[in-house]
This record gives structure tokens, C-alpha cells and sequence, in this order.
């Protein structure tokens, strides 16, 4: 009997010896990471300080990262289609709009964003996608380098600044659509600035990929004047290079809103929804404008005094309105190809 009964008690510590990794393998599956895809370098770096850490301390879920380019996370996501490696994608409003298209994206549930009521009708992109922050592309250069003051988009064309002008190659939207701007078009028409585009051919010196590229080519002087940034443009001075950003006096700067979404197929949407809230929320936002240097999209985020009023910071609709040009973002997906194709073979080639 007492053999039996140690039997049995011995069979009973085995079972449970198997039911504790069992268990134990559950609380791991529950706690599987969200993977938020993003660009590298400053833009991962703040949102992993800033949100993901605060978001892991309050749910419990980890949060992992898949950085890379804009194009290239899109070629990914593309080839993962329903099975995505990916649940929750930042990217800019327009290329959101290819992503929209190709069936990448989940709806998003506005019931479980409280915090998208607080925000800018700006940062409302569609159904699919919302804004996390703005900034705007402008002109900016270095005043010690530069001895005329810049204060219009037209006065890129100036003969003084030939040889001095960097510009984007990899999206030239900004360029294409000022040029289009002042001979009457828009991003829709714009093929009436094509003759101004030529015209700028002799003063651009430089064409850069990547935003530390853009900053390399201002700081050693190589292209002083620049169609570049906010963000980067900020983060120069705080490195303390004296650059000037413009808030130019005939048009706006182009404005960039980026954006967060669920991607399609994920099993995380309910974490994705969770993160994406944070995002918004006003106290996250304060923060992001602080470290990013970029405008937030909560109407109640509080702004740092040096960057009230700068370019690419709108805090009222007055300025949304007024101090930025926002394209068709539809139109900008669609057309950008061509875009760029136009723009390598009539401006960056010799």
C-alpha cells in the first residue's frame, strides 16, 4: 500500500513537473513581441525610448523593430502579403496610400484610439492610416556660407547660389510640385514646372539618399543651401551648426505627415491598436516633439518655445492651413515613379 502511494506520489511530482513548462510556454506565447517597422537611427531610437518602453512597462508586451528605407519596407511588406512579418508600419501619408492599395493594410478600429479625438484633422489620413507627426521640406542653409538672405522659395534660382543646392533624389515631390507652384500648376499639372526644373540644373552641386547624407553635404559645406528636412534641419542646430530654416514667403513648405497602421493578417491588432493610442496620447506627444523635432498632431501637446512657430511645427488650424502645402497624397503615390524618373533623367544626370 505505502509502495503504491509513493508511486503515486512520485507520478504526481512528474505531472507536474510537466504542466509548469507547459504552463510556462503559454505566458511566453502571450507575451510574443510586437514588431513595429520603422526607419532607423533617430526615428527607431526615440520611438523605443520614448514609447515602446513606457508600452512594455505598462502591458507587459515586448516590442521589437524591423528598420530599413521606406521602399524597401514596402517591397517586404508586399512579398509577406497576409502572413506579415510585421503588425503595426510607419511610413509617410503617400506611401501609406500603396500600401492601402496592395490590400497591406487593416482597418483601423477608432473605438479602441481613444486619443485620435485630440487630434488635428490633418493627422486623419483615411480609414487605414493616421499621422503620428509632421514637419515640413523647405529651404535651409548656412548663413557663414551664404551671404544673401533666403527667404523665398524662388530664390533657389538665384545665379549667386550656383553650384551651392542639394535636393533629394530619392522623392523629388518637393521640388516638382514648388516649380509646378510657380508657373501655375500643382502636383496634378506638374509638368508646367519642368522648364523651371532645367533652369535650377546649374546650381544643384549635390543629390542625396538618406537624411545623414543631407547632413554630411551641410555641415562640411559641400551644399550649403538645401531642400531639406525640419527635423534634420533642427537636429543640426542642436548639434550647433548655424543653419537657417526658412519659412519661405511665396509658398508653403511641402509637408510630410508620417503615419502609423495594423498591417493586414497580424494576430497583434489589439496590441498594435494599444501602441498606436500611446502614440497619440498627449503626454507621448509632448515627448516626441521634444526629441524628434517635429510638429505634433495631438492639438493638445505641449511645444517647446524655441521651435513655436518654426517651420513643419503647426499647433492650431490656422497653421496647418497657412504654414504648409499638403499634396494629394493619392496623387503623389501614383505619380511619384514617374516623378523620379523624370527628375534622373533631365536633372541629376549630367
Amino acid at each position: 500500500m505505502r509502495s503504491w502511494m509513493r508511486f503515486g506520489i512520485r507520478f504526481g511530482i512528474v505531472i507536474a513537473m510537466l504542466v509548469v513548462p507547459l504552463a510556462g510556454a503559454t505566458g511566453v506565447q502571450a507575451a510574443d513581441p510586437l514588431v513595429v517597422s520603422i526607419w532607423g537611427g533617430n526615428w527607431k531610437d526615440t520611438v523605443e525610448r520614448i514609447v515602446a518602453k513606457p508600452f512594455t512597462a505598462k502591458t507587459g508586451i515586448p516590442v521589437e523593430f524591423e528598420v530599413g528605407g521606406t521602399i524597401d519596407r514596402l517591397a517586404k511588406a508586399r512579398v509577406a502579403k497576409g502572413n506579415p512579418l510585421v503588425d503595426l508600419n510607419f511610413t509617410t501619408s503617400h506611401v501609406a496610400r500603396l500600401y492601402i492599395s496592395d490590400g497591406l493594410y487593416a482597418p483601423l478600429d477608432m473605438a479602441k484610439l481613444p486619443n485620435a479625438k485630440e487630434l488635428a484633422r490633418e493627422a486623419l489620413r483615411s480609414e487605414y492610416h493616421i499621422g503620428s507627426w509632421a514637419y515640413v521640406y523647405t529651404v535651409v542653409y548656412r548663413p557663414d556660407l551664404v551671404k544673401e538672405d533666403i527667404t523665398r522659395w524662388s530664390d533657389l534660382w538665384k545665379p549667386s547660389l550656383k553650384g551651392k543646392i542639394a535636393l533629394p533624389d530619392f522623392d523629388p515631390s518637393h521640388i516638382i510640385t514648388i516649380a509646378a507652384l510657380m508657373e501655375g500648376g500643382n502636383e496634378l499639372t506638374w509638368e508646367k514646372g519642368q522648364e523651371r526644373l532645367r533652369q535650377l540644373k546649374p546650381s544643384i552641386v549635390a543629390f542625396y539618399s538618406t537624411d545623414a547624407q543631407s547632413q554630411d553635404l551641410m555641415k562640411t559645406g559641400q551644399a550649403p543651401v538645401q531642400v531639406m528636412l525640419t527635423v534634420n534641419a533642427y537636429h543640426l542646430q542642436e548639434q550647433g551648426i548655424a543653419v537657417k530654416v526658412v519659412q519661405p514667403a511665396d509658398y508653403p513648405g511641402i509637408v510630410g505627415i508620417d503615419t502609423m497602421a495594423v498591417m493586414a493578417g497580424t494576430k497583434r491588432a489589439d496590441a498594435a491598436h494599444q501602441f498606436i493610442n500611446m502614440v497619440l496620447s498627449k503626454e507621448i506627444q509632448s515627448q516626441l516633439v521634444e526629441s524628434l523635432r517635429a510638429g505634433p498632431v495631438n492639438v493638445g501637446a505641449a511645444v517647446p518655445a524655441k521651435l513655436k512657430g518654426q517651420p513643419g511645427i503647426f499647433t492650431t488650424p490656422a497653421e496647418w492651413k497657412e504654414r504648409g502645402y499638403i499634396m494629394n497624397d493619392e496623387a503623389r503615390a501614383k505619380t511619384l515613379p514617374a516623378w523620379r524618373e523624370w527628375f534622373t533623367a533631365n536633372i541629376v544626370k549630367k
